[in-house]
């Protein structure tokens, strides 16, 4: 099914740049029938917003800062998305800020059954990630051209790629033990599910892969095994944590 989602976007604290990569992202959850910026739009610091706003149809919210050192956007965001929710118009929400103050708001969207997505950068604190169902890095939506791309530019992006560590294979391992049967296999679309469950910001994109079976297969931790879908041609991936020795 898909859902309606409310996107409402901090504007005092995301970077405009990527903003289509953003929305073409968030198209693969539901469709975004309410898409709202928040900021104060006097200012010249969101001013490569403006551009973007109308190829992408979203709405700019000017909201003022009154009082110094306190943050309106913020405000602004909870109230309309408090509204939203009651309007009942939508299924869920898509966060978009680097900003731990919305926490509350999508522990609360949570609580109303909303799913709740967030987008923000790397530096976003981890109580705002675990708070939503699914934590999206705005990082790894960039676009790679590659035939554009400087040597220095392939160089910064391969240093921004994380390396899996002794941790991720741990959740991994923890998440197949969880789903497995008699012999240990389990099916790769449920691992996946309860591995966003469990670490909403687990992403294979965050380590270089599109998709999270050559993810698992670059470990060398975990065997894999193509069966026969008796619904469709399309094979069922089944995978088990590979046996000592």
């Amino acid at each position: 099914m898909n859902i309606n989602l409310a996107v409402l976007i901090d504007g005092d604290n995301i970077p405009s740049a990527h903003v289509k990569e953003m929305m073409e992202e968030i198209a693969k959850y539901g469709n975004p029938t309410i898409k709202r910026i928040y900021g104060d739009w006097t200012k010249p610091n969101l001013a490569k917003w403006k551009n973007m706003l109308l190829e992408n149809a979203i709405t700019p919210i000017q909201q003022y800062g009154y009082t110094t050192g306190k943050n309106a956007t913020d405000s602004a965001m909870i109230i309309d998305a408090m509204d939203i929710l009651y309007s009942e118009k939508v299924n869920g929400f898509c966060l978009v800020s680097s900003d731990s103050d919305f926490t509350r708001l999508a522990t609360r969207l949570r609580e109303a059954g909303m799913q709740v997505i967030g987008i923000g950068e790397k530096k976003t604190p981890n109580p705002f990630i675990v708070a939503c169902d699914k934590f999206i890095y705005i990082e790894i939506l960039k676009r790679k051209s590659k035939e554009k791309e400087s040597e220095d530019e392939k160089e910064h992006e391969k240093e921004s790629v994380e390396k899996i560590t002794h941790r991720e294979i741990k959740l991994i391992s923890s998440t197949i033990t969880d789903l497995s049967d008699d012999e240990g296999w389990a099916f790769l679309g449920d691992v996946g599910s309860l591995l966003q469950k469990k670490q909403p910001n687990f992403d294979p994109r965050n380590f270089g892969f599109q998709k999270l079976t050559p993810l698992i297969k670059s470990t060398k931790k975990f065997e894999i095994e193509q069966r026969e879908n008796p619904k469709s041609s399309n094979k069922l991936i089944f995978v088990r944590i590979k046996k000592r020795g």
